[in-house]
């Protein structure tokens, strides 16, 4: 039986300090699960929890390329993103009543695309298109963050049909990315941000990570007070541990060893669908 979810809260301090859900630790993520295949008719798909935000995320991949691309070889990714209306506390109503995208969700979505193109090898994809769509069906904060991560899954599960198909000669990956909000609230600096907590944040920030240590994005703003150099330090160094793990969740759920893959620690024939042709 589905149970009701949670209405999201305010803030909770005890004595002076903040008091996060679950009494999660500064540097802990929530509960983080990348459930495999949840859309059976997508190439690749999968579904993120991250706490109480929920996305499902698809890779489907078409022939042909937009036309700047066209004959050049390459392929490309495109990231595409909504919410539902009630991923939200309160109704929100969907854009397209609206007539146009908000620049939040085209923001969003370009982040997305540029985040998996980092790690594509788009000459090995060659002149085809990837859709990754992401629909966010519970809204608890880092929902951008969870839409990356679950999108990579989606995306190697793609390749990796195609590539048992005969579409794909080997997956055109050269690394596997994810990613992590982090903030300032008061003082403290906190890993991974609920709605309450980015809502109330005096600084949030967004940083994009390969498994190799290095960085697609970071994207910090000082929402009440500028921070310093040694601040943006620390917060990307909290982020690195916790990327890192999202990483390994990724790879246990493909089960795809990328060649020449680095870690951290090393960083300086069924008939395709959609008609695809085989490479």
């Amino acid at each position: 039986m589905l149970s009701t979810p949670k209405m999201l809260s305010g803030l909770v301090y005890s004595r002076g300090k903040l008091v996060r859900a679950g009494n999660r630790d500064a540097t802990a993520l929530r509960p983080v699960e990348l459930i495999p295949h949840f859309i059976s008719s997508a190439e690749g798909s999968a579904l993120i929890r991250l706490g109480e935000t929920q996305v499902v995320c698809t890779a489907s991949v078409e022939d042909g390329v937009p036309p700047f691309l066209k004959g050049s070889g390459k392929g490309w990714i495109s990231g595409e993103y909504a919410m539902i209306p009630r991923a939200t506390d309160t109704r929100t109503p969907r854009e397209v009543t609206r007539g146009r995208q908000s620049g939040r969700t085209m923001e969003i979505q370009r982040l997305i695309g540029r985040s998996l193109r980092a790690i594509t090898d788009l000459e090995k994809l060659g002149e085809r298109t990837v859709w990754i769509d992401c629909d966010v069906i519970r809204a608890d904060g880092g929902t951008r963050t969870a839409s990356i991560t679950g999108s990579m899954v989606a995306l190697v599960l793609a390749f990796k049909r195609l590539q048992e198909m005969e579409v794909l000669k080997q997956i055109p990956l050269r690394d596997y990315v994810a990613a992590i909000s982090v903030g300032i609230i008061g003082n403290e600096i906190l890993l991974d941000l609920d709605y309450s907590e980015d809502s109330n944040a005096d600084v949030d920030m967004n940083v994009v990570m390969t498994g190799s240590g290095r960085f697609v994005e970071v994207q910090a703003t000082a929402e009440q007070h500028p921070f310093g150099d040694e601040d943006l330090a620390r917060m990307i160094e909290l982020t690195r541990p916790a990327i890192q793990q999202l990483i390994e969740q990724q790879k246990s759920i493909t089960n795809v060893k990328l060649p020449n893959e680095k870690t951290a620690s090393n960083r300086v024939t069924p008939r395709a669908p959609n008609g695809l042709k085989s490479s």
